[in-house]
């Protein structure tokens, strides 16, 4: 079995993609980080 036929053997469960655009994937996940943390801070949470 060679490294496509394994690759396409693999059912996809609809998570992220691992051809995806990474700088942007880390920039978003970095923004809901900053996003949530101004949201507790603000709701006295903290």
């Amino acid at each position: 079995m060679t490294a496509n036929s394994a690759t396409a053997a693999r059912v996809r469960t609809g998570g992220p993609k691992e051809d995806g655009p990474k700088a942007l994937e880390h920039v978003m996940g970095w923004t809901l980080v900053v996003v949530v943390a101004m949201l507790v801070t603000q709701l006295g949470l903290l």
